[in-house]
């Protein structure tokens, strides 16, 4: 059975393609910084199997052998990144899809300096320290979490823009060093995620606005995105590629 590690599986796209992986029978490890996001995700996928969408034996500690396994780490502290790492003798995939937007959105000079500095220390150096602490325990493949954003900058997401940016260089400089081991990012557009719970808008009339712009005409999903992972994941000659998932937004 297939093992993969997926950082930020608590919610969102990363807790859908967790999902997806249980579903299609693999063993899954969700981490995330919070605990109690941890424990909803567990009762989330628990549903999940007992609605027949996959079949999930137990969730439990980092300790047990489980489908589901949650461990507690943050991926901007290393030594928490080294001890992720360390209680693993081989993976076959590990996937990011970590992201903290609190405070982020807004024009440069009212993005606090703090705030910067932790968005460039989860997106592009905490994917670096994945990958250190990861290089010789898996086996198959990185992928990391982009962002249509790296391309299409609008004004008041100039940090994240940087962000994503730097994150697909640094893919591309990891393919080579790492390989065989495969190593991608996956650049979604618009998805319709908790971050936007917390801009503080009305998502509804935004989403409506916003789907209008795209040749999809419809926002993302989550589970959009997890297959799109899914798909780079399985794909052996997929290297040093950003997959974008965006609905047409780059060329709208």
């Amino acid at each position: 059975m297939t093992n993969v590690i997926i950082i930020g599986g608590g919610s969102g796209m990363g807790l859908a393609l967790a999902r997806t992986l249980l579903a299609e029978g693999m063993e899954v490890t969700i981490v995330g910084r919070s605990a109690e996001r941890l424990a909803g995700a567990r009762k989330e996928l628990e549903a999940s199997a007992s609605g027949g969408q996959g079949k999930v034996a137990a969730v439990a500690t980092a300790t047990a052998t489980t489908a589901v396994t949650t461990v507690t780490a943050d991926i901007s502290r290393e030594e928490e990144v080294a001890a992720l790492f360390a209680a693993v003798e081989q993976v076959d995939h590990v996937a990011v899809t970590a992201a903290d937007a609190t405070g982020v959105y807004g024009p440069t000079t009212d993005v606090a300096t703090a705030t910067a500095r932790s968005v460039l220390e989860t997106k592009v150096l905490g994917a670096w320290l994945v990958a250190k602490h990861a290089a010789g325990r898996v086996t198959g493949s990185l992928t990391f979490t982009s962002g249509i954003n790296a391309y299409r900058p609008n004004g008041s997401n100039t940090i994240m823009a940087a962000a994503n940016g730097a994150l697909e260089s640094l893919v591309y400089g990891l393919s080579i060093e790492l390989a065989p081991v495969r190593v991608n990012a996956v650049s979604p557009g618009w998805v319709d995620t908790p971050i936007w719970d917390a801009l503080g808008m009305d998502k509804e009339a935004a989403f409506g606005e916003l789907a209008q712009r795209l040749p999809a005409r419809r926002i993302g999903t989550p589970d959009d995105i997890a297959k799109a992972f899914s798909s780079v994941m399985g794909n052996g000659y997929i290297s040093g590629t950003v997959l974008h998932v965006d609905g047409g937004h780059r060329i709208s």
